[in-house]
């Protein structure tokens, strides 16, 4: 908690957010901001805020007491997969501890994990 780093170890998606958006669609507490969708051309266009966009895939950590239980919970600090418009900066560790994906490529996930359970090993 606080510590702004991805945390390790296996995790599994607990809940999706976002399969009717737009790509772009800016979200806030897990909901689409109505109005809010940054086109194409700004997805790369960074800014002060590191925005959550397009898709949200909610990660659940399965190891007690490395992402799981107590300060370390990734469900519980609201660790997710989610579309950026920060995407020159993907590849370098630049977020709170989501993992950042392209826009695009985060929407394909979503619909690749939407009929079948998604586990992801962070290291």
């Amino acid at each position: 908690m606080g510590s702004n780093k991805t945390p390790p170890g296996w995790h599994r998606v607990c809940a999706r957010h976002g399969a009717n958006a737009a790509l772009g669609q800016v979200f806030v507490s897990r909901r689409p901001v109505r109005g809010q969708t940054l086109p194409a051309a700004e997805w790369r266009a960074g800014g002060d805020t590191d925005l959550i966009l397009s898709r949200i895939l909610w990660l659940d950590g399965l190891e007690e007491g490395v992402n799981r239980g107590g300060k370390v919970d990734s469900r519980a600090r609201y660790i997710y997969i989610h579309g950026t418009n920060q995407e020159q900066l993907l590849g370098t560790p630049a977020s709170h501890g989501c993992i950042r994906m392209a826009n695009r490529d985060v929407a394909a996930l979503f619909d690749l994990v939407r009929s079948r359970p998604f586990y992801v090993n962070i290291v």
